[in-house]
């Protein structure tokens, strides 16, 4: 297991070398997305016609908490949220747009590996219930899309961060954490039938 230290946009070659385990600290600009952002890559835009690149991005699963203050935005709260809601758009998502990186928690389905791997696209998993702390890593918010339409937890935020912590839990190499623990838990949980 290594430590990287990655900066945005990032390159193919830059998720291809991660493996599961591997620590991440990422500079520079990353996007949210949850469910209804997600549903709008897919369903009603194409690259080509979206108001920002997301060539290269980092799309991270999380409705932040956001204040205006003096005519701008203050980050409160930015922790990640479940990334298996994003399940149905997510390899499309990938594939179409050439997102790198995705951060969340809790996983996604072998249809999202699958895309990792063939698109050059890493899933990081963020710290659960650790909001307040990892705002503190978003050093300003750089636009607001879709706010008006789709609300202040849905639309796509656009940070600034600076050495924003994650672990890869799912790399190109079709290895997933989310899915090694879930097989021994099974077989635990065999083991424990079996023997009761």
């Amino acid at each position: 297991m290594s430590d990287y230290s990655l900066k945005t946009p990032l390159s193919e070659t830059d998720a291809r070398k991660l493996r599961v385990g591997d620590t991440v600290t990422l500079s520079g600009s990353i996007f949210t997305a949850r469910d209804r952002a997600h549903k709008y890559l897919i369903e009603e835009t194409k690259p080509e016609t979206l108001e920002f690149s997301l060539k290269g991005a980092a799309l991270y699963h999380c409705g932040p908490l956001v204040k205006r203050k003096d005519n701008r935005f203050e980050i409160v709260v930015a922790g990640p949220t479940t990334s298996n809601r994003m399940n149905p758009y997510e390899a499309d998502v990938i594939a179409r747009y050439g997102i790198r990186a995705i951060i969340g928690k809790g996983g996604m389905d072998d249809r999202t590996l699958e895309a990792l791997g063939r698109c050059g696209c890493v899933y990081l998993s963020a710290v659960s219930g650790a909001a307040v702390v990892l705002a503190r890593y978003v050093t300003r918010i750089l636009n607001a899309y879709k706010l008006e339409e789709f609300g202040m937890p849905e639309c796509f935020w656009e940070f600034d961060v600076r050495d924003f912590p994650a672990i890869v839990t799912m790399d190109t190499h079709g290895q997933s954490i989310h899915k090694q623990v879930e097989q021994a838990s099974a077989e635990k949980l065999k083991d424990l039938l079996l023997s009761g």
